[in-house]
Parts: structure tokens; C-alpha cells; sequence
């Protein structure tokens, strides 16, 4: 029974993935020419496109609908017919069991199959991973929508207000989907830790896996379906973040990768640009106030191409390498995670017709 409730719980999970992928695609095409700061350390560092950070979860999903793969390959192994632990004497035909009930393969040794309880482990590896993920999306969508950063406006289907002061919104299922991912991590530990020390075959507390995936079943569920409709409803504040980048330093590193495509040792370049970004903190301005004499005064090496190889557009654009961020490379993104949806949802398909084919 357990094997054959994983195997459709596997099939819900990755359709809830693919839609949850078709929403950050969905996303990353209409607000496709929206540019924003990209972070190392929560510190702003380089523009990026606001496309290429949703298909960075996509990616994400991606490698979690691959572990489902192997969930399903080892639920997918029948256990009937090993008895208690050593197999049966009554010349059962378990070839004819394992095609009722849409079996691919049948436990070589009784004994294992009596014992195993990896593929309900593997799904909670699963289901702690793509809540991870979820959780990090969560932290970003709640960062995001502070009146500090004001990037994006979630709707207010997946806010509520305060109980105390009239004026909040605040982002609770964000919140709950964060806090639940501790929960799911505790059922994987806890399988893992009742396991550990079980001599073969049954023992009772073998029966501690149920409760521990019938939770985590409900909590994915709950939050691919929720992050799914809250990605779809967000509206994005481009100008803002767009703002936010013409008064900021995000430019400095291509104007390193400026000098040293002259032929300047980085480091130099490291120093002349971080002494120019130092003159503008003390002038209160940013690099782009700066004209191309200010630039010739700091390095002779300046040409009065410097403007257009720092502006925000000019940065996104010339990462133009595999994985970035330009324009070519995000749209190259979004066409190949279509077409990672299209396998998916056949490999859907497949396992949709190994457990539709169950005989009553």
C-alpha cells in the first residue's frame, strides 16, 4: 500500500512542480525587460535581469523533479509475496500480483523487501530539498516586498493584515511556507534516525514512516500550489529597481573589466575603480554622474566610450556568456525550460499510466 501511495504522490508532486516552473517562465517573460540589483552577501553587486533570477528557481525545480525519478523507480518494486521475512510456501504466482497491481520489478531478496524503507527516505530527501528551495524563494518574496526594498507588491490573497496595527500587509504565507521546511527537514531526520539501528526484518517502529510522509505529501503540496498562484499574482515595481541601480555602485565591476580589457592587470583595475567609486561616496554622487574628464583625471586609460560600457543596460548586456544575464541568454532560458516542461510532463504521462494501470 505504501509503495503504490508514494507512486501517486510522485505523480502529483511533479505536477505541481511543472506548474510551479510554468509560473516563474510565465513571470520571467512579462516582466522580461525589467532589470534589478543582484546580490552577493545581501549587499547589491551586479544588475541582472529580473527573468534570469526567476529561471534561476526554475533550474532549481528542475533538479527536484529529477529526484522524483528515482523515488518512483524504488517505490515502484513489489513486496508481496515475501511474507513476514522469508517468502511463502503456498506457490503464489507473484508475477501475476506484480501485473494487477502495476508493478515494474518484484524484491529479488524477501527479506529487503520487508526491511526497505529507502523510497519513503528519498521522497523526504525530496520533499526537504524542493522546500529548501521554496523557502528561499519565500525569504526573497518577503525581503522584496518591504517598504525597504519595494520590488514587487504581492496580492493580497496571500497577505493578511495585522491584528493590531491597521496599515501592514504582511506576506503569511510566505512566512509559512519558510517555517514549515523545518517541519519537513524533521521528518526526514526522524525517519533516518528510527532506521539507523534496526536489525532485519519488521520491527514496530518501522510504522513511524507514515505519519512523517503523509505530512510532508501535504506540506509540498501546499507550497508549490501557493508559491505557484503568489509568482503569478506578484506585480514587480521595475521602475523602482531600476532606480535603485542608476544611484548605486552596481557598475563598478564592469568598469574594472573595462581596464582590463585594455590590458590592465585586474588588481590595478581593482584599485583605480575602487578609488573612483571612494571619490563619488565623498561627492555624493555615482559613477554615471561622473563626465569623461572626471573619468581621464583618474586614469588615462579612459576613452569617451566609459559612459556607455558602465550603464545598467551595457552591464546586463555584455554577459552575454552561456549563463548570464543578457537579454539573448534569459530568452534562451525560458525556451529550453519549455522544453525541459514538455519531457517532464511526458515522463508525467508515463508514470500516470504505471499507476492507472492498478486492477481493481
Amino acid at each position: 500500500d505504501l509503495h503504490m501511495y508514494v507512486r501517486k504522490a510522485v505523480v502529483e508532486m511533479g505536477e505541481l512542480i511543472v506548474d510551479m516552473q510554468k509560473a516563474l517562465i510565465e513571470t520571467a517573460e512579462k516582466y522580461s525587460d525589467v532589470i534589478m540589483p543582484g546580490y552577493t552577501h545581501l549587499q547589491r553587486a551586479q544588475p541582472v535581469l529580473f527573468g534570469h533570477h526567476m529561471m534561476a528557481y526554475f533550474s532549481m525545480l528542475e533538479r527536484d523533479f529529477d529526484r522524483l525519478l528515482m523515488v518512483f523507480k524504488h517505490a515502484d518494486i513489489m513486496p508481496l509475496g515475501a511474507g513476514a521475512l522469508a517468502g511463502s510456501t503456498y506457490g503464489i504466482d507473484q508475477t501475476y500480483t506484480q501485473k494487477l497491481l502495476g508493478f515494474s520489478r518484484i524484491y529479488e531478496n524477501s527479506m529487503d523487501a520487508v526491511s526497505d524503507r529507502d523510497y519513503v527516505v528519498e521522497f523526504l530527501s525530496f520533499a526537504s530539498l524542493v522546500m529548501m528551495h521554496l523557502s528561499r524563494l519565500s525569504e526573497e518574496l518577503i525581503l522584496w516586498s518591504t517598504n525597504e526594498f519595494n520590488f514587487i507588491e504581492l496580492d493580497d490573497a496571500h497577505c493578511t493584515g495585522s491584528s493590531i496595527m491597521p496599515q501592514k500587509k504582511n506576506p503569511d504565507v510566505c512566512e509559512l511556507v519558510r517555517g514549515k521546511t523545518g517541519r519537513t527537514y524533521g521528518h526526514l531526520l526522524g525517519l533516518l534516525t528510527t532506521l539507523k539501528g534496526l536489525p532485519l526484518t519488521y520491527n514496530k517502529d518501522m510504522q513511524e514512516d507514515k505519519e512523517g510522509i503523509f505530512d510532508a505529501i501535504d506540506t509540498v503540496h501546499f507550497a508549490l500550489s501557493i508559491n505557484a498562484a503568489m509568482v503569478r499574482g506578484m506585480k514587480v515595481n521595475g521602475a523602482h529597481m531600476k532606480a535603485v541601480l542608476d544611484d548605486d555602485f552596481s557598475n563598478a565591476t564592469d568598469m574594472a573589466d573595462y581596464l582590463a580589457k585594455k590590458g590592465i592587470p585586474f588588481r590595478e583595475a581593482h584599485e583605480i575603480v575602487g578609488n573612483a567609486v571612494h571619490h563619488c561616496i565623498e561627492k555624493g554622487c555615482v559613477l554615471l554622474d561622473l563626465s569623461v574628464e572626471d573619468f581621464k583625471a583618474i586614469s588615462d586609460h579612459f576613452d569617451a566610450d566609459i559612459l556607455d560600457a558602465i550603464s545598467i543596460e551595457a552591464c546586463v548586456a555584455g554577459r552575454n556568456n552561456y549563463s548570464g544575464t543578457a537579454p539573448e541568454c534569459v530568452e534562451r532560458q525560458r525556451n529550453n525550460g519549455k522544453a525541459v516542461i514538455a519531457g517532464e510532463e511526458k515522463q508525467i504521462a508515463q508514470w500516470k499510466a504505471i499507476v492507472e494501470s492498478v486492477q481493481a
